[in-house]
């Protein structure tokens, strides 16, 4: 058995080389990045091409297949959560005319499952798939609130990265909005990520009342919040029930 563990495990490195930030590499970039000598890559890299898990570009950069967003998308909480949630989000991004987004927690990061944008929606940086810190994000805030205390307490124990002037760094400031989110059912991240948006956030629970996922509206920093706030928490409580929270 250890040789095909070996096998998975190298296929994997260079799997996780890929990111937001870097979509597409060189056969000599998987190499560095892994540590496998140029060989290895070679022939594990030809393998991923063959089973679709990898494609080459023109320019000889390899990039994540079609294989592996089929097969993503087959993950069974992540499809039923999208698939109950979606109509709910497009009425949210039909009231706020901007971007909408659904995500679940990793960890001690935020990945999103899925978003919808209006056609004038401001920019934003994540997209389905993207990963953010819990710390300074809407839909971050809500469920770092209602995570288990030891993954709190191991954020708030960890440097907390900086994206602009107003990312909240401290531990103990990010105590406090972690306790307002559980208070008030729902979390703003003002102009944390970009300076010229906010989000709000609010819980989606599971049957049993767990926080499952987080859905959030990002909108143009001047938006009055008592226009978004409603609408988010609206929604996180109707894509709840869908899930069959009765609470």
């Amino acid at each position: 058995m250890t040789t095909p563990k070996a096998l998975l495990d190298r296929a994997f490195s260079l799997l996780s080389v890929f990111s937001a930030d870097r979509p597409a590499v060189t056969l000599s970039e998987l190499s560095r990045h892994t540590g496998l000598p140029l060989s290895t890559t070679h022939r594990l890299v030809a393998s991923l091409v063959d089973l679709r898990a990898l494609e080459r570009g023109a320019d000889g950069r390899y990039s994540v297949g079609l294989r592996l967003l089929e097969l993503g998308v087959l993950s069974p909480g992540s499809l039923d959560l999208r698939d109950r949630a979606v109509p709910f989000l497009e009425d949210l991004c039909e009231v706020t005319r901007h971007n909408v987004q659904l995500a679940v927690r990793d960890g001690a990061e935020v990945v999103y499952v899925e978003r919808i944008s209006a056609r004038d929606a401001v920019n934003v940086v994540t997209r389905v798939g993207s990963r953010m810190p819990l710390h300074c994000t809407g839909v971050g805030l809500v469920l770092l609130a209602h995570a288990p205390a030891d993954v709190r307490e191991a954020v708030l124990a960890a440097p907390l990265r900086r994206f602009t002037p107003r990312t909240v760094t401290s531990p103990g400031p990010l105590r406090e909005a972690l306790a307002r989110a559980r208070r008030d059912g729902y979390a703003i991240s003002d102009r944390q990520i970009e300076l010229i948006t906010y989000s709000v956030a609010a819980p989606v629970r599971g049957p049993g009342g767990d926080v499952v996922a987080s859905v959030s509206a990002v909108v143009p920093t001047g938006t009055r919040t008592d226009t978004v706030v409603p609408a988010v928490r609206t929604c996180g409580l109707a894509i709840s029930r869908a899930l069959g929270w009765a609470g």
